[in-house]
Order: C-alpha cells, then sequence, then structure tokens
C-alpha cells in the first residue's frame, strides 16, 4: 500500500498516516522529485532510484534523525525507476532521508540539508516566503554591470543576512547585477562552492533558504538583478550519494578535469537530464532568481538532438514567463555557439565571459606573460581587438596548448561578452592569492578600470575590487584529511606552471586550513581609507549610466587605433555624440602625427577632456586639458575621456582655431 507504515519506533499516538490520495488527486507538483509540500494534501515524495527494488522513507521530527519517534513508508514503484509516495501527516520541518537496498541515504534532490550533505534532508515549503518583488522583470543582457561575490567571504559573518546589508552599497556604487559564487550544499565548514553535492539545497553555511530569498528580495527593491552560478559540469567527491541511487548519472565515455563525466547523452540519460535542468528552473522559479552563470560549460558534453545547454537555457526561461532571465558561460574552449540564439544553431545563453580580454589585462598590469598568460603581449592592438570582437581567438593556432582555439565568433554583439580585470579564478592563481592592486602601476590599473567599465562590452568587478581590498582571495576547500592532502598536492601543481612562482609553490597557504579562509574576508571600513579609488569606480560607472554615448552600448558603434608602442584609441560613435577614450599603457607620450580618421571630431567641433584618470581626486596629478591641437602631451598610465564641444570661430586672419 502507498504510504503504509513499514515500521515505528515510539512513535507518539495519532502519528500513524491515514489513507492516503491517489495519485491522481494530488496537487501539482513543482519540481519532478523531491519532497513536495502540497498544502492540505501531506508531502509528495519521489525519487528516481532505478538500481534499488524497494525504496521507502524514512522520516523523524528531530535532525539527529536518530532511532527515536522514526517513522519508515514505503515509496510505490513507477516506470523508469522512480518511486514515490504521498504522505499526509507530514509537514514542513520534518527531516527525512530514503531508505534503499544499500542503505539510508539523503534526497539528491533535498531542498535543505542543515546538518551538512551526510545528514537528513528537511522538508522546506517554498510557499512560505512572503515576496515584494511582483512588478520586478527581471535582467536583460543590455547594459548590465556585474559584481561577482563569494558569500562566505563577503562579509565576517559570513551569511545571507551580513550580505543583505550591503546591498544598498552596492546598488549606490552603480552595479547592476549580483552573481554569487555556488552555493549548492558542500562538506566541511568554508568551501569555493564548486564542488557541490546538493544541487538543489542552498548550503547552511550562509543560512537558510528563506534567508537566501530574503537576499533576492531585497536585491530587488533596490533595482539589482541576481544571478547564481550553477555548476554542472561535474559533482563534488565528498558527500556525493547519486551513485547510490543509479550508476547512470556519471558516464565512462567522456573525460572530465574534476572527476566523472556527467551523463547528458548515454542509456538512462532522460531523469538526469531532468534532474539538471529542473535545477535550473529550481532557481528561477523558488528562489526568484534573475539567472544563472553556468560553469565551465565546456566540461559539459552531450551529442543528444537537443544540447542539455538548450535544454536548461529552455527551462530557466519557462520558470519566469513574465520576467527576462539572463544567462552567462564561463566556456574556456571559446566555441561561439554557445552565445548565440537556438535558431541560429546555437545553445541560446546571453553572454560569455572573455578570458582573452582578462589574459591581455593581466599582462599589461603585472608585466608576466608567463603559461597560459604566454600567448598574449598586453599591446594595444588586443585591447582594440578584443572590445572590437570578443574573443581574440576564434580559431588560431594557440601555442600554449599546441591546438587551435576558439571557433568564429565576430557575429556576437560586444555586449555578449563579459570583461573583466579580476575574478575569483585569477586571482587565487596567483600564489599570494593577490589583488591587481598589489602587482601593478596604480594609473596604468586606473586607466584599464576605465576602459572595462566604459566600454561596450559587460563589464564585471570582484568583491572588494571597487576599493582595493586588501585581502587576498585564495583557494580553500574544508575536505576530510585524506582528500585535502589530494587537493593541497593539486593545487601546488596546478601553481608550477608559473615559473615565477614555482620556487615557492611550497609556500601554497594550505587550503584546508581555516586561517586561509578567515584571510579572504574582505574589511568595509576599507572604502573609506581607500576612498579614491572607490570614488573612481563610483564616478566611472555613474559616466557609463549617465552619459548618452556609454549608456546605449547596444547603440554605440566602436572602433579603435593604435598611436603609439604602448598608446590606443578609441572611438564610440553614436547617434548623438561621440566619445574618444585615450589610453597610454607606458610613460609621457607625445602625439606627434594627427594622421587617424579617428582622432578627427566632428565638423565644427573640437575635443576636450571630460574625464581624466589623473585626477587628484582618484590619487593621480591632475589632467585637466591636451597642450595643442596639433601635439598631444599624454600622460604616461592615463585614460582619457574626450568629448567633442563646438569650438570657437577663428579670428580675422588667424588662420587656425582655437585650441582647447
Amino acid at each position: 500500500m502507498k504510504g503504509q507504515i513499514l515500521s515505528t519506533r515510539r512513535t507518539p499516538q495519532g502519528d500513524r498516516p491515514s489513507r492516503e490520495p491517489k495519485p491522481s488527486d494530488a496537487a501539482p507538483r513543482r519540481l519532478p522529485f523531491g519532497a513536495e509540500w502540497l498544502p492540505g494534501q501531506g508531502v509528495a515524495f519521489r525519487v528516481w532510484a532505478p538500481k534499488s527494488r524497494t525504496v521507502s522513507v524514512q522520516l523523524s521530527s528531530r535532525e539527529d534523525f536518530n532511532a527515536t519517534g522514526l517513522a519508515e513508508l514505503s515509496l510505490e514503484p513507477e516506470e523508469s525507476g522512480y518511486f514515490s509516495a504521498l504522505v499526509s501527516q507530514a509537514r514542513p520541518g520534518m527531516f527525512y532521508k530514503f531508505k534503499l537496498g544499500s542503505g539510508a541515504f539523503p534526497d539528491p534532490a533535498s531542498r535543505f540539508q542543515p546538518a551538512g550533505p551526510h545528514g537528513p534532508s528537511q522538508i522546506v515549503d517554498p510557499g512560505a516566503f512572503r515576496w515584494s518583488d511582483p512588478h520586478w522583470r527581471g535582467v536583460s543582457r543590455h547594459g548590465q554591470v556585474i559584481y561577482e561575490m563569494h558569500i562566505g567571504t563577503f562579509t565576517r559573518e559570513g551569511t545571507w543576512r551580513a550580505a543583505q546589508e550591503q546591498l544598498p552599497e552596492l546598488a549606490d556604487l552603480g552595479v547592476t547585477v549580483l552573481e554569487v559564487m555556488p552555493v549548492a550544499e558542500f562538506p566541511g565548514e568554508f568551501g569555493w562552492g564548486y564542488d557541490g553535492v546538493d544541487i538543489f539545497a542552498p548550503t547552511r553555511l550562509y543560512g537558510t533558504p528563506d534567508d537566501f530569498r530574503a537576499f533576492v528580495d531585497r536585491a530587488h527593491q533596490l533595482g539589482l538583478g541576481v544571478l547564481l552560478d550553477v555548476v554542472y559540469n561535474h559533482v563534488g567527491p565528498d558527500g556525493n550519494y547519486l551513485k547510490q541511487f543509479s550508476e547512470d548519472y556519471f558516464t565512462t565515455r567522456y573525460g572530465n578535469e574534476w572527476g566523472e563525466a556527467l551523463n547528458f547523452d548515454g542509456p538512462n540519460s532522460r531523469p538526469v537530464r531532468e534532474f539538471f535542468s529542473s535545477n535550473a528552473a529550481y532557481w528561477i522559479d523558488e528562489f526568484h532568481l534573475d539567472g544563472l552563470r553556468l560553469d565551465a560549460v565546456h566540461q559539459i558534453f552531450d551529442a543528444s538532438p537537443e544540447h542539455i545547454l538548450n535544454l536548461l537555457a529552455r527551462k530557466a526561461r519557462e520558470a519566469a514567463p513574465n520576467r527576462s532571465i539572463y544567462l552567462v558561460a564561463e566556456n574556456e574552449k571559446q566555441h561561439g555557439l554557445v552565445a548565440r540564439p537556438v535558431s541560429a544553431g546555437g545553445y541560446g545563453v546571453d553572454a560569455v565571459w572573455n578570458d582573452d580580454f582578462h589574459h591581455v589585462a593581466r599582462v599589461a598590469l603585472s608585466g608576466h606573460n608567463e603559461a597560459y598568460f604566454s600567448d598574449y603581449c598586453g599591446a594595444p592592438q588586443e585591447f582594440i581587438s578584443a572590445l572590437k570582437h570578443g574573443y581574440l581567438y576564434q580559431g588560431q593556432w594557440y601555442s600554449w596548448q599546441k591546438q587551435r582555439r576558439g571557433t568564429p565568433a565576430l557575429d556576437l554583439a560586444p555586449e555578449q561578452f563579459v570583461n573583466c580585470l579580476q575574478n575569483h579564478d585569477q586571482i587565487a592563481n596567483s600564489l599570494l592569492g593577490l589583488r591587481l592592486h598589489q602587482l601593478s602601476h596604480p594609473g596604468t590599473l586606473r586607466a584599464l578600470t576605465a576602459l572595462v567599465l566604459l566600454a561596450p562590452g559587460t563589464p564585471m568587478l570582484f568583491q572588494g575590487q571597487e576599493f582595493a581590498a586588501s585581502a587576498p582571495f585564495l583557494y580553500f576547500a574544508d575536505h576530510n584529511p585524506e582528500l585535502a592532502q589530494l587537493v593541497a598536492q593539486g593545487r601546488r601543481k596546478f601553481l608550477c606552471q608559473f615559473p615565477s612562482v614555482r620556487a615557492s609553490a611550497d609556500d601554497l597557504a594550505p587550503p584546508h586550513a581555516r586561517g586561509t579562509f578567515e584571510a579572504c574576508k574582505i574589511d568595509f571600513t576599507e572604502r573609506k581609507r581607500h576612498a579614491p579609488i572607490y570614488r573612481l569606480h563610483k564616478d566611472l560607472l555613474r559616466l557609463r549610466r549617465e552619459d548618452a554615448v556609454f549608456s546605449q552600448p547596444g547603440q554605440t558603434r566602436l572602433d579603435g587605433a593604435v598611436l603609439g608602442p604602448q598608446v590606443f584609441v578609441l572611438r564610440f560613435f553614436s547617434p548623438t555624440d561621440d566619445r574618444l577614450v585615450v589610453v597610454n599603457l607606458g610613460t609621457d607620450y607625445r602625439v606627434r602625427s594627427m594622421a587617424e580618421p579617428l582622432l578627427a571630431p566632428q565638423e565644427g567641433k573640437a575635443w576636450t577632456v571630460r574625464w581624466s584618470s589623473e585626477s587628484v581626486c582618484y590619487g593621480g596629478c591632475e589632467v585637466g586639458k591636451l597642450d595643442d591641437e596639433s601635439v598631444w602631451q599624454l600622460p604616461g598610465h592615463t585614460a582619457l575621456v574626450l568629448a567633442a564641444e563646438a569650438r570657437e570661430a577663428p579670428s580675422a586672419g588667424s588662420g587656425r582655431t582655437t585650441t582647447h
């Protein structure tokens, strides 16, 4: 009998479930699996477990899940290896596990694991939270400024509630979208989140699921969108019980950088596809998220007629029919089809991380082009090409990997490329996890900050970058002792590809040490102590938002030219006006020849300095004008924004116009 009690131990009288309704009597589920609270009916349990002949659910009102008050109820087998039951007396807040032939395990689709991935799952009512964002219409790909953050280190407390308190300041800064690093439940007390094992359960480390919802709700009140970084290319090794339910979650037909590849196209892959595509929809539906950042899609393998990325994108958008959903992908292979619409043979993702832009900027700022930076020079033409065309490598030979890299992507719009100077990976890939302001000339960093924040691509900041946070961002993961040693060895091996740090690789901060994690927490008092760089970011984002040329990148045409060995200019053409951004990455430079048509102002106008990265309010040396119309004296390590303004009529017989 469906819902039949198989055994009880010290169960209080009256806790025995009454006759269960038939499946056809139940209200529709939000998810095709997991524990679904159906008000007025009870909890519907459903799980895919083709590896077991029988499945039951163990229920308890206690988190420690001991023998006291434990009830066990059978689930009814369905087709294709699913088992289900509707239990009328189960309630939100109760704890449960699924008992298989090999033991009792947490629900693969658990909505919360308050005792961690090895403990019982908790029944959650996602409808209990009262949202205040009914008029929020989501986030499109146009005009966004992304802010990447790790909840555990973003504040000293490392919680959703503490992070929520900082949202007004982020809105005032001028960012528009928060990109939260992975929060799926993982083992230990700290970690980056990319080894998540319960992909439907927000980790208990940052608070409750409703704390996450409150964070999103508050962000929407302030006009901020929220993306979640999700990992659909592998599952973490510790606390991963998927194989107890089915071996078919994984496949050996593909290699994977981080473990076993997920089975999206092999035998019995349909439930696997359903599991992960439902997860994409789940975050959009139950947490009102505005989109997803898809981690390392080059390690997702699928030869199905509908690629799993197509399916994920479709399900995510269907989950919010009245909101615009924004999907971003990390794609190291740089395949153009990832960001093309499905109608053009693509995967339907809105934007992709542009590693090429980051690598060029990193070389220009640090002076090092070793390891995977070795195919970049930090040269002016690289910046121009990356901002005009996105990926620099679109099928050419890439010497570091000794193969061609990328595919053509010239048809993609500039805003489809997410450009950054720093992100979680690249900061941590230095031995000490140093920020770029600690590795570069301050003037050059100001100049390239202007470039990335004003260019028509989609800019992204990493937490604390806006005020030159002194806290490093290191790799940290609280694994069990055996796995921790393997992870530390792997991290040292990875860093040894950089000759500059190879001799010091043994000095790597242990990823499993709590001190490594604690050192990465940022200090918001540095907003005031580092006020010049903070003001730089706020002013640039205001310029991007309020200047008619920079605020509508989709309507702006960009071109560029090299003026000197380390000097280049970008011309922004718009229907209303034009702008020049002049960047000098080297020493003082005199532009003696004006033989470049991009330098010509509109008829009857002359260029004047609208903004300078060397303003004293940013910690620079004031540069407010160009010395002469015929020769431009450009200070070193500087970016200038020039606007064309009407020039005075020449004096009678002078034969020349007035200079700026």
